[in-house]
C-alpha cells in the first residue's frame, strides 16, 4: 500500500504521522512524506517595496527548512519500521497533494486538519477538504483534539 502523508510541521501533521504509526503495519506500506511550499502571490511581492518576498534565497531557505522537517519526520517513521521517501514541492498545496498522489500512485492520502471554521476557513481555505474532494484515492483526515 502506498501512503502519501502531507505535512506542514504543525501539531496537526504530527497527529497524521502518529495515526499512521498506530494503525498501519509497516511491512505492508510504503510511505511518502510531502511538504508543499506555497509561493507568495505576485501581487503581495509588489507590496514588499523592492525587497522581493519570494527571492531565490528565501525560497532556498524554505526548502532547507522543509528538508529538515521531512528528515526528522522520516527518521521517526523509519525507526517505527516504515520504508519512507520524502519530497518538497512548490505550488498550491491542494493541487500539489492531489497531483502527487496521482503520479505516485498513492492508495491513501493522510493529512491533518487544522479545524478552521467560519471566516478563517473561508479566507485560508481548507486543504484537507479540497484534497478529499479531488483525490484519486482514499483520504484520511486526522483531527487533533483542541479542547481538554
Amino acid at each position: 500500500m502506498n501512503i502519501l502523508i502531507a505535512i506542514d510541521g504543525s501539531k496537526f501533521s504530527q497527529s497524521a504521522i502518529q495515526a499512521v504509526v498506530a494503525h498501519i503495519n509497516p511491512h505492508h506500506a510504503a510511505l511518502r512524506l510531502l511538504h508543499v511550499i506555497e509561493p507568495i502571490p505576485e501581487y503581495a511581492d509588489s507590496l514588499s517595496w523592492g525587497y522581493g518576498l519570494q527571492s531565490d534565497r528565501v525560497l532556498q531557505e524554505e526548502r532547507e527548512q522543509a528538508q529538515g522537517l521531512l528528515a526528522r519526520a522520516a527518521q521517526g517513521l523509519r525507526d517505527a519500521g516504515f520504508d519512507v521517501a520524502t519530497a518538497v514541492e512548490v505550488g498550491d498545496a491542494k493541487a500539489v497533494i492531489v497531483d502527487a498522489a496521482a503520479e505516485w500512485p498513492a492508495d491513501l492520502i493522510v493529512l491533518g486538519s487544522h479545524g478552521r471554521k467560519g471566516l478563517e476557513r473561508f479566507l485560508m481555505g481548507s486543504v484537507s477538504e479540497a484534497v478529499a474532494r479531488h483525490a484519486p484515492c482514499s483520504v484520511e483526515i486526522v483531527r487533533t483534539q483542541t479542547r481538554p
